[in-house]
């Protein structure tokens, strides 16, 4: 393989609405992580040296963790993934324009975001 892939620092749990307030107060009292400062408007978690996002999830029934890869070359990698066979589908939830990364799932359907770690 001449695409250079490793683990991003971010982790996405998807929490149906009705969920949501427990599984926050879950991370904040009963394990006691750390919120993440740099994004307060967002529900971020210090999760060891990830970052824990806990989305709020309009109309889904149960929760989804969504898992994060970088790689220097998005398009070379794009093209690898897509030849193994992992399906693209950057429609689950926008990106902005001219974003070097696109939303991938695994043969299990776990999405991945896989980007360049400076596409934000």
């Amino acid at each position: 393989m001449d695409t250079e892939i490793s683990g991003g620092i971010n982790i996405a749990m998807k929490v149906p609405a009705h969920q949501y307030e427990a599984t926050v107060a879950f991370y904040r009292d009963v394990l006691k992580l750390n919120r993440v400062t740099e994004r307060p408007e967002e529900m971020g978690f210090v999760y060891g040296s990830n970052r824990l996002w806990i989305d709020k999830a309009a109309g889904y029934s149960q929760a989804e963790v969504w898992l994060e890869l970088f790689t220097p070359d998005f398009d070379a990698t794009a093209r690898h993934l897509s030849t193994a066979g992992m399906v693209r589908d950057d429609a689950i939830e926008q990106l902005p324009e001219g974003f070097a990364g696109g939303w991938f799932f695994n043969p299990a359907g776990i999405v991945h975001m896989v980007r360049r770690p400076d596409a934000w």
